[in-house]
Order: C-alpha cells, then sequence, then structure tokens
C-alpha cells in the first residue's frame, strides 16, 4: 500500500512540474515585442547655420563739434531727426567773428592804398630815371617797395580769407545725411573747438555695419569650407547672411560680409568680421545688438535625430535594425548638428551608420543591444 501511495506522489508530482515548465515556456513564447519608430537613413544635402553676437553701427557716423568758440544762438534741429547733408543745425553767435572779418578787411584797404602810393612811386622814378635826373637806385628802392607792398595786400587779402572762414564756422551744417541723436547743450551754452563731447551725432543709417567675432578655431573652419580661395575670393562667393534681433525676430533682409580683420585680437583671441545690411525702413540703429546668421551646405550627410542617440564612455551610439529586427548598437562620428539632429558625414572605408540603414528614432537609452523589436508602422 505504501508502494502504491508513493507511486501515486510521484506520478502527480511529475505532471505539476512539467505543468510549470509548459506555463513558462508558454509565457515566453508569447511576451509580445517592444513596439518603436524606426527611421531608414537618407544621403542628405543639409544648411547648418552657426551664428555669432552682433553689434549693430551706422554706415557713417560723425561727431559733429565747433570750430567756432562761442555761446549757442541757435538750434535748428531737434534730436532724432533726419536731416540732410549741407542742413544747417546750430549757430553761434558770430559778432565777434564779424568784427574780425571787418578789421581784416580795414587792413587789407590800407594795404591796397599802400600799393598804389608805391606803384605811383614807381612810375616817378622810372620817368625820372630815363631823363637822367634821378639815379636807378633810387628806382630799385621804388621797385623794392612796390613788391613789399604786393606781399602786405597777399597778406592782408589771407587774413580776410581767414576771418571769413571762421565766421562760416559759426553756422554748422550736416555733413552727411541721417539722423540727429541726443544734443546736450542748448541754446545760451558756450562751446569750444577743445570740448571733450560733441554738440551731437550725425548717423546715416540708411545702410548698417553688423560686427561680430569668430574664435581662430571657428575662422579656420570657416576658412576651410573654400579650399584653394584667397579671402578675397572666399568674400565674393559667401552665400547671404541672415541677422536675428534682440527679441529673437529674424531681420526682413539678408546681408553680405564685406570685411574681415587683418589680425587677431591678442587680448580675446578673435577676430573681427564686418557684415552690411540695407535699413530702408530704419528699423536698425546704431547701437542696436543681435546675431549673424551664417550657413553652409553640407553635402552627403546623414541625418540621425539627437534623441535617436546614446552618449557612453565619450561615444555616441545609435541603434541599427538587422533584417530580422535585433538591434545592434553602432557609434558614429558626428559632423555638425542642424536643430535636434546630428549630422554624420560617411568616411570611404570607415564602420559605422550608411545610407539606407534602419535606426531606432528614439528611447534608445532603454533598448538592449542584441534584443528584438517590432517597428511601429
Amino acid at each position: 500500500m505504501n508502494l502504491i501511495n508513493n507511486l501515486l506522489y510521484c506520478a502527480v508530482l511529475l505532471a505539476t512540474l512539467w505543468s510549470c515548465g509548459t506555463k513558462g515556456e508558454t509565457k515566453e513564447q508569447t511576451q509580445p515585442l517592444k513596439k518603436l519608430p524606426v527611421i531608414t537613413l537618407r544621403d542628405s544635402n543639409v544648411t547648418v547655420t552657426s551664428d555669432f553676437p552682433a553689434r549693430i553701427e551706422g554706415r557713417v557716423n560723425v561727431d559733429i563739434r565747433s570750430q567756432a568758440d562761442g555761446y549757442i544762438e541757435k538750434i535748428f534741429v531737434e534730436e532724432g531727426a533726419q536731416v540732410r547733408a549741407g542742413q544747417s543745425l546750430f549757430k553761434i553767435v558770430d559778432a565777434p567773428y564779424l568784427q574780425q572779418l571787418n578789421l581784416a578787411k580795414a587792413n587789407l584797404g590800407a594795404a591796397n592804398a599802400a600799393l598804389k602810393s608805391a606803384a605811383l612811386e614807381v612810375e616817378k622814378f622810372s620817368e625820372l630815371s630815363r631823363s637822367g635826373v634821378t639815379s636807378d637806385f633810387q628806382l630799385k628802392t621804388a621797385n623794392a617797395a612796390y613788391e613789399a607792398a604786393q606781399a602786405n595786400v597777399a597778406l592782408h587779402d589771407a587774413s580776410v580769407q581767414s576771418a571769413k572762414i571762421n565766421l562760416d564756422f559759426t553756422l554748422i551744417k550736416a555733413p552727411v545725411s541721417g539722423f540727429i541723436g541726443r544734443i546736450p547743450k542748448r541754446v545760451g551754452n558756450l562751446v569750444s573747438k577743445t570740448d571733450v563731447s560733441p554738440m551731437t551725432t550725425l548717423t546715416d543709417i540708411g545702410e548698417v555695419y553688423a560686427y561680430f567675432s569668430m574664435t581662430e578655431k571657428d575662422f579656420l573652419t570657416f576658412n576651410q569650407r573654400y579650399p584653394n580661395k584667397t579671402l578675397p575670393q572666399i568674400l565674393a562667393v559667401l552665400p547671404p547672411v541672415s541677422l536675428q534681433l534682440a527679441d529673437g525676430k529674424a531681420y526682413g533682409l539678408t546681408g553680405e560680409i564685406q570685411m574681415v580683420d587683418g589680425q587677431f585680437d591678442s587680448s580675446t583671441g578673435a577676430i573681427s568680421l564686418r557684415a552690411m545690411f540695407k535699413n530702408p525702413r530704419y528699423i536698425l540703429r546704431s547701437g542696436n545688438t543681435g546675431r549673424v546668421i551664417l550657413g553652409q551646405v553640407q553635402e552627403h550627410v546623414l541625418l540621425v535625430p539627437a534623441r535617436a542617440t546614446v552618449d557612453m564612455q565619450d561615444k555616441i551610439f545609435a541603434y541599427r535594425l538587422t533584417d530580422k529586427n535585433y538591434t545592434e548598437r553602432v557609434a558614429f562620428t558626428v559632423s555638425g548638428k542642424s536643430g535636434d539632429y546630428y549630422l554624420v558625414k560617411k568616411v570611404e572605408g570607415s564602420e559605422g551608420l550608411c545610407a539606407a540603414d534602419r535606426i531606432v528614432a528614439r528611447e534608445a537609452a532603454m533598448i538592449i543591444e542584441g534584443e528584438q523589436i517590432e517597428p511601429e508602422k
């Protein structure tokens, strides 16, 4: 009887173990695969942008200073006004300069009278010398006096012209067209040629310059984009550049890079460049800031979403799928970035990602290498 019970117990135990094993195997076989989005890499041409902080200046910035000492008698313009070249801006009290002009004219008149007197003396002694009444010495003396009188006339004439110039300096006119800046001194204030601060600043902003700087590394990369070309040749073929304003919005017109400084700034290790932008609506003013955006077309690159990658030990990986949708981790070298995408340029003979490869598009950090997934449709 005990033998029969023992046999029954063993049979039940074996049945139970077989049942558990069968259930586990069934569960493993029926466990669903992860569903993840998959993209196919394509060979593309991509425009990559780089941006640099910039400061804006008007094409012409002129400090308006007085070349005459005196009190401001009249101001013809208001701050911020647009003026034309030659338009009157300030009037300095001109009475002292008018007096100097009148004195110079009087001295010129006296010099002219002395010249006429000397001419008469030359005429008189010329006649007496021909008649033998006087010696040639007296004629020579008269001629010398005449020449001295001529020089005196020229001297006083120059004084008159100088006085006229000084008088003209009392009316200050705009040397160029543009916009008037602040006017710190008003009517009645004394101005001088030696003043440190200008009376105002006149800015021509029909065109503006955006000055920005590149590091030595950026500048070398910039030059390497155009091999076998000199700097003037590079500037001639550069694509237009854009300007992002301080509010984050793009300026409506593109510009062009016109100048690269001849040397690096030893204190900052950067080199200065200048881009010119048309400013027909006068939106841009001297003192504005922004960012100059340079674009470059990179040919035959692969676009890999950043969220499809994982960083491990200073390397960037993506998960490529085999024909049966098993994952394999692949390291690749980034040649640039465009928005949320890495740019991958295939180097001949190297390993890595290739066009037509299928990669998992997201959740790369949650993937186990070698696992099988189900691509989402």
